[in-house]
């Protein structure tokens, strides 16, 4: 027991010496992960918003008091409540976002950029945001419209569905429906009229809307009209602006289109094959020839019952209450299958199988051969398309002046965070490892077990190890130890006991005789005792004397121990 205790004791005693008196138990279980404001150079970042400070509300960032037009007054209000506020879930200390706070309501919130972002710079365009669904989401948008430079962002109160954006990118999702908005307000160059333009291949997965984590979106239009989606720092989809695939309708049209007024010609021949009009039936054609005929080789089966019907009347049936022989007719028990021929092979009348008839040879009809006149399948033709224009820079027409986030959402408390926009890819990074990822490893260290974080603590700090190799060799000596000494005094025990030799008393122990012949001195006064009291219950009884004898005290030898 004392070795137990010594090993227990190292054992506190290294670890003590390990993590030593000025860790707390927090270095171990639970580290929060330090963050300050980032900071950054403003040259190539029009807009980079951490929202840490409580007073851009309202300051920097407006919100709407706008009508959404051609809408019931109820619903028109954008009267949906914004806010700055601190993750729900494992904040950074000192870190806030911005918050969609209502829920089934139209907000609205935007902020100019520090300077406006033009397409003709030849640089890069680089978008990024933080979202955090805190609450399960089941139907709403959570995107950042990037708002043309000019009218629409001079009076950012007055900002609504209406305001004109260059880009709309983000999130959203409806039931089962979800998806990644990459949408573009695209100018034509010959007409000026403006059509969106969506992207078909942005998509993301469904955990994003449910797992209450902060995900990161990125979105890069290059100067070549390339662009590229970023989730959560991975690539997920790269294309071109200008392809016939990646957008519904293509920003740039087709060089062709068909000819509305073309008409097919009447004696257009669409048919590859024709009936060859010179083939004559032969004359050993036979088309009386049933395709089918009664296989002559086949017998009935010997347990087939043939006076026996397939199907009787149900005896137990029972005619309805409520049957009227004049509206229903004649009632009759409903028919139930015979139970005779539950175990034959049929019943009822045999007849003969049939088989495949070797002299069929159906209906003649004249062989197919390949249409001389056949000129393929009419397409009405093409003509050159009137309004087709290349336009080598799409977005050039379109500078972005502000962002904001125009939402309508059943959940309420999307986070919103660390909006970046920049024209050089390179500053992605260094932002990111400064907002982002902090909140990735801090949301790792709270959610990680009290193994992992040692695990984790150790790996930081490789020299623990050492330490953990020396405990563990301490514990497997005394543990050796501990063993071989109890099995010797073991051994030492049983040897005295099996032996037959007389062992000197110890002083403090009892021999064998001295503790039988206690036994029997205490058995004798037992009994005197017992005699004494049956004597002194006769003599109260017969009354025969006043005087009582007294019992004698009780005397008995001490035993030793």
């Amino acid at each position: 027991m004392a070795k137990t205790k010594l090993l227990v004791y190292i054992a506190f005693l290294l670890l003590h010496l390990t993590f030593g008196e000025d860790q707390t138990a927090n270095d171990v279980t639970v580290e929060t992960v330090p963050y300050s404001s980032p900071s950054y150079n403003k040259v190539g970042v029009y807009l980079a918003e951490h929202f840490d400070d409580l007073s851009l509300l309202g300051k920097k960032w407006i919100k709407s008091n706008s009508k959404k037009p051609d809408v019931d007054e109820e619903l028109a209000q954008y009267d949906g409540k914004w806010s700055i506020e601190e993750l729900e879930r494992f904040p950074l200390k000192g870190d806030r976002g911005l918050v969609l706070s209502s829920e089934s309501r139209h907000a609205a919130v935007s902020s100019k950029l520090d300077k406006p972002f033009k397409f003709d710079n030849g640089k890069s365009l680089v978008i990024q945001y933080e979202v955090a669904f805190q609450k399960p989401h089941t139907c709403g948008g959570a995107y950042l419209k990037l708002l043309t430079e000019g009218s629409g962002t001079k009076d950012l109160t007055q900002f609504n569905d209406k305001t004109p954006y260059s880009i709309m990118f983000g999130p959203d999702k409806c039931g089962p429906t979800s998806k990644v908005h990459f949408i573009i307000r695209h100018k034509n160059p010959k007409n000026n009229t403006i059509s969106e333009k969506h992207c078909l291949k942005l998509k993301t997965e469904e955990k994003i809307f449910n797992d209450h984590e902060p995900h990161l979106f990125t979105l890069v239009i290059k100067p070549d009209n390339s662009y590229s989606f970023l989730l959560d720092r991975e690539l997920q989809y790269e294309g071109d602006l200008l392809s016939d695939d990646d957008f519904s309708p293509t920003i740039i049209p087709p060089k062709e289109i068909i000819d509305k007024n073309d008409v097919k010609p009447e004696d257009w021949d669409e048919r590859a094959k024709i009936p060859d009009e010179s083939a004559i039936k032969p004359d050993d054609w036979d088309e009386s020839e049933p395709e089918n005929i009664p296989d002559d080789s086949s017998s009935m089966p010997d347990d087939w019952l043939e006076n026996e019907p397939t199907h009787i009347s149900d005896t137990a049936a029972v005619k309805p209450t409520d049957w009227d022989n004049d509206m229903d007719g004649e009632w009759e028990p409903p028919l139930i299958n015979n139970p005779k021929c539950e175990d034959r092979s049929g019943c009822g009348p045999w007849s003969r199988p049939l088989m495949k008839n070797p002299k069929f040879k159906g209906k003649w009809k004249q062989p197919l051969i390949d249409n001389p006149n056949y000129r393929g399948k009419w397409t009405p033709r093409l003509i050159q398309n009137p309004d087709y224009f290349y336009d080598q820079n799409p977005l050039r027409s379109s500078p972005i002046g502000a962002v904001g986030f125009e939402l309508w959402s059943i959940s309420d408390k999307i986070y919103f965070d660390n909006i970046l926009i920049a024209d050089d890819e390179s500053f992605i990074d260094n932002w990111v490892d400064s907002t982002w990822s902090l909140k990735k490893k801090n949301l790792s260290h709270e959610s990680e077990s009290v193994f992992g974080a040692i695990i984790r603590y150790t790996n930081e700090n490789p020299w623990l190890w050492a330490v953990y190799v020396v405990v563990i060799a301490v514990t497997v000596v005394l543990v050796v130890i501990t063993c071989c000494t109890s099995s010797k005094e073991k051994s030492s025990d049983e040897s005295r006991k099996k032996t037959d030799e007389s062992v000197p008393d110890v002083e403090g122990e009892v021999s064998d005789e001295e503790q039988e012949l206690n036994i029997k001195e205490d058995e004798e006064i037992e009994d005197k005792i017992a005699d004494e009291e049956e004597e002194n219950v006769d003599v109260e009884v017969d009354q025969t004397s006043e005087d009582q004898v007294p019992s004698s005290p009780r005397k008995r030898r001490t035993r030793k121990d």
